[in-house]
């Protein structure tokens, strides 16, 4: 991933919460398109089974949730630190990524080389983010948090830097949407 500076793929996401005492796990998916530029930019487009946009545009994190015509806007600084999203995509080399997250390799499984990495902060919502390869392509992100919900998100059709369009991590609140800055 060190010469990748750009991506695009489709996802798949499945989000399993732990079962509560006397019940069974559940499991949400989701599924949508998801673009990245190095360093500090990227966008997920969510469509099923909720449209929702989550852009981080170098300065700012957006979260467009269409259905409530709500926009979330907060520092991307504060809140991208040890998350997936800066694993995969904000991180401009490996030293970044090493100073938030020890990194080792892992067995293969499934057809995939995986990375383990673990925040080095241990006071976030993030346990242990396993990454998947096939090949020199992002496959699999596996993140588990610290309540114990494992997330998958699982890539398709990924294409290495490919030519994004100038305004891909750009984003302008629709008009009449309640802006909430955090």
């Amino acid at each position: 991933m060190s010469a990748t500076r750009s991506g695009r793929a489709e996802f798949t996401q499945a989000v399993t919460s732990p079962p509560r005492e006397g019940q069974v796990a559940r499991t949400r998916t989701s599924a949508g398109t998801f673009e990245f530029s190095r360093p500090n930019r990227f966008r997920f487009n969510y469509r099923k089974p909720f449209e929702q946009v989550i852009v981080a545009d170098g300065t700012t994190l957006w979260l467009y949730d269409v259905d409530l015509n709500q926009v979330t806007a907060r520092s991307q600084a504060q809140v991208l630190g040890s998350t997936p999203a800066a694993l995969v995509a904000a991180a401009p080399d490996l030293r970044a990524v090493q100073a938030e997250f020890t990194l080792a390799n892992a067995p293969e499984r499934d057809g995939l080389q995986w990375v383990t990495a673990t925040p080095k902060v241990r006071d976030g919502q993030l346990q242990l983010v396993r990454v998947g390869f096939r090949g020199n392509d992002l496959a699999v992100l596996e993140i588990t948090d610290t309540f114990g919900q494992r997330s998958v998100l699982s890539f398709t059709g990924f294409e290495a830097n490919p030519a994004l369009a100038s305004d891909a991590f750009q984003f302008k609140p629709p008009a009449k949407a309640d802006v909430i800055r955090q």
